[in-house]
């Protein structure tokens, strides 16, 4: 017999990221009055920025032709840069044809059914390195063509059609074809290349009606709704401060910055808010899900936005962007962020160039005479390792030909690069060298490297033996970048002290938006009793996300038992949770998660057909068939729950946890016979995870073969060599069996971290 103690599903967490990039701003920021005058009390409202030209001639001209204003058009000679003469492109087996007719662009490509159709090209998306077409399907929906137009000159490479995923095959079912929801123009992208976006998304339709005041990202993405401000100009009695925005900036060049001469770095020589600035680029910049919509420039960011903390797979575990993260989450953990730079600084937002050619750039507050010098950076004066961004700054390429340089402005680390896995700057350009070679010149020319913060996190996300001292120390290292103090703290519920737990409640009552953010992204992992402790005071916290996130993750507590106060700040919390929920309710994710609400609530029928409904829009999304096979364990319905594993097997994209979960709905069913090859098929899948290697290990071995159980145990630990269940089974079993050899090994390994 199978016994399996302890084990059961987890339902996977719900927390959807979602990618895109807007506006960046011109200047500095100075808080605005508090009282206005009547004149201009009115609520502000868009006016488009047609009507800012009016005035602002020279900023409009900056403007014209920018990234900004050209990220989306209408499709037309003007705006569409692709070869539209009748070219046809293959990718596998799928033909696509461009071309005009009546001046009308066409695309004939596989649609939604898998055949063969024409579609009129709606909408341009982006201007360079490549620009994407956006073709209206039914409901009101646009999707962008995943053949995308290389617009960068010939000799580098460009003027040509390409596949934006090139290496895999496609079809009309895939969740990356062009005509699915990953591909789904009014959620995933809308928001950030169109001003005033109003998504308009109809449940019960299945349908949008999607509407913006202007179509690209103009003057009021990035100050605010213009109506006060034209009023303001047209009144004679004008407050200076304001100018009827609803945030206003300060030109840059009037902060002060003088070069320390002992270091050679500027530094700001009085305070200067910057911090509404910086939220207000972020509100595109940064790998962020809309949580509460309405967001306007100058608002809180983590009132509107659930902010990706530095995790996997979307950051390497020292920070470094692994996945699309445009830039805040990097520019949070740069000492440029902790020292007051500004986006501005740096880029001119109207134009959204550089204000200098690079190195210039830097030179303004880094001296050329330290840092430019050959002792510096050793290399050949203008040689591409001399450049300051491809040491400081690497690039990247996403979308196949878009590079993009990392805004952590980090140190070279070839020395973290052999024990996390990293990539460095180094290595990126001196290919036939490794990286120990790399890190031994670095050591030699400034001396051994520091501690860094990716060794905690790193601990953290592969079960290191010492993961909660390392992140524990990392959590209350105020010396440390805030994003990465935070990304601990969603990692250490996994291995809760006494000390640890301790800290988490300390946090709660202190006024770190970040960190509260951390919490409750975190603060259904924790214990029920902690749980509480954490989350009562983060339902006072100063941001409606982090409220609405620690509403729903205490949803099952006993709150009728706490003060009024309490109760009435998480009803109005759950109410902002359900509200977010309903406005993402176009994707399986939110679905999901007010399947789960309901479930929570003994919502039965509810919760049923919100699990139904995720699955009818995204039949590959493995968390929906998890937590619905989940939801129906927990309600005594095995038998279900079974059903929804075997129907998501030829369809979920991660196989092995579904493979899992059905070898332990076996198990519980006391179908043992059945279990064991389904729990072998996790443990051996490539998308395996530590628990399924554990789980299986400790069913072969209480079906009476301890020999088998230590051999998988073993090739587990070569997978996760620090993973504590794995080694503390290794030792339990090795005792247990007889084979002291093994048991003695492995003690020895825990003794000597």
């Amino acid at each position: 017999m199978i016994n399996i103690a302890g084990v059961t599903n987890f339902p996977i967490s719900l927390i959807c990221f979602v990618l895109l990039g807007c506006g960046n701003e011109n200047f500095a920021v100075t808080d605005p009055p508090e009282e206005l005058p009547a004149a201009l009390a009115t609520e502000a409202t868009y006016v488009g920025a047609g009507q800012c030209a009016e005035c602002h001639k020279d900023q409009t001209a900056a403007w014209q032709g920018s990234h900004h204003q050209m990220a989306m058009q209408v499709a037309n000679s003007n705006s569409v840069l692709g070869d539209f003469s009748g070219i046809e492109f293959k990718h596998r087996e799928q033909a696509t044809s461009f071309y005009l007719r009546d001046h009308q662009y066409y695309v004939r490509t596989d649609g939604p059914d898998g055949n063969t159709h024409e579609y009129p090209v709606a909408y341009t998306f982006g201007i360079h390195p490549l620009q994407q077409y956006l073709i209206e399907l039914d409901g009101g929906r646009l999707q962008a063509l995943s053949i995308a137009w290389d617009s960068r000159a010939k000799s580098q490479g460009g003027q040509r059609w390409f596949h934006l995923y090139p290496d895999q095959r496609l079809d009309h079912q895939h969740p990356l074809h062009w005509t699915a929801l990953d591909q789904n123009w009014n959620f995933m992208c809308a928001d950030c290349h169109s001003t005033n976006l109003h998504k308009n998304y109809d449940l019960k339709t299945n349908s949008y009606q999607t509407t913006w005041s202007d179509i690209n990202v103009g003057c009021e993405a990035c100050h605010g709704p213009g109506s006060r401000h034209l009023q303001w100009a047209m009144t004679d009695d004008k407050p200076i401060q304001d100018k009827g925005l609803t945030i206003t900036l300060a030109n840059p060049a009037t902060q002060n910055w003088a070069i320390d001469a002992q270091t050679g770095i500027a530094k700001l020589d009085s305070s200067t808010a910057n911090q509404r600035e910086l939220e207000t680029c972020a509100q595109c910049h940064s790998r962020r899900s809309t949580h509460i919509p309405g967001a306007q420039a100058g608002g809180k960011l983590l009132d509107h936005f659930n902010l990706a903390l530095l995790q996997a797979p979307l950051y390497h575990a020292d920070g470094q962007p692994n996945g699309e993260v445009f830039v805040y989450g990097s520019f949070l953990q740069s000492k440029m962020y902790a020292a007051g730079v500004t986006c501005s600084h740096c880029h001119n937002p109207h134009s959204v160039e550089l204000r200098a050619s690079v190195d210039t750039l830097c030179s303004q507050c880094h001296s050329p005479e330290r840092f430019a010098a050959a002792e510096h950076h050793f290399h050949p004066p203008q040689s591409t390792g001399s450049r300051c961004v491809n040491c400081h700054m690497p690039a990247k390429n996403f979308m196949q030909v878009d590079g993009r340089r990392d805004h952590s402005f980090r140190i070279p680390r070839p020395d973290l690069s052999t024990t996390l896995n990293t990539p460095n700057a180094c290595s990126g350009c001196h290919q036939d060298k490794s990286s120990q070679w790399a890190a031994k010149i670095l050591q030699q020319k400034f001396g051994a490297p520091e501690n860094h913060y990716g060794q905690a996190l790193h601990a953290g996300l592969h079960g290191d033996l010492d993961a909660e001292k390392k992140l524990l120390d990392l959590i209350q290292d105020v010396k440390q970048p805030i994003v990465a103090r935070a990304s601990a703290i969603r990692l250490i519920p996994d291995y809760l002290t006494a000390q640890s737990a301790q800290r988490l409640v300390q946090i709660a009552q202190e006024d770190e938006p970040l960190l509260g953010l951390a919490l409750a992204q975190s603060l259904d992992q924790l214990p029920e009793q902690l749980r509480l402790m954490v989350g009562v005071p983060l339902l006072f916290d100063q941001m409606e996300v982090t409220r609405s996130l620690t509403a729903n993750a205490l949803t099952s507590a006993a709150i009728e038992q706490l003060p009024e106060d309490v109760q009435w700040k998480f009803s109005e919390a759950l109410a902002s949770y359900v509200a977010s929920e309903r406005f993402n309710s176009d994707r399986p994710e939110s679905l999901v998660n007010l399947a789960s609400l309901h479930a929570q609530r003994g919502n039965t029928a509810q919760a049923e057909a919100f699990y139904r409904k995720a699955l009818s829009i995204a039949t590959h999304y493995t968390p929906a068939y998890i937590n619905f096979a989940d939801f129906y364990r927990v309600i005594g319905r095995e038998a279900d729950a079974e059903g929804i594993l075997q129907q998501a097997l030829g369809k979920a994209e991660d196989t092995a946890v579904i493979q899992h979960a059905l070898g332990l709905s076996f198990v519980r069913q006391g179908r043992h016979e059945e279990a064991m090859p389904m729990l072998k098929a996790s443990a051996e899948n490539k998308q395996a995870q530590s628990r399924y290697i554990y789980v299986y290990a400790i069913a072969v071995h209480s079906a009476g073969n301890p020999d088998q159980a230590l051999n998988i145990l073993e090739t587990g630990f070569n997978q996760f060599p620090q993973n504590p269940d794995i080694i503390h089974a290794l030792i339990s079993i090795g005792r247990e069996s007889g084979n002291l050899e093994i048991a003695r090994k492995y003690e020895q390994l825990i003794r000597s971290q």
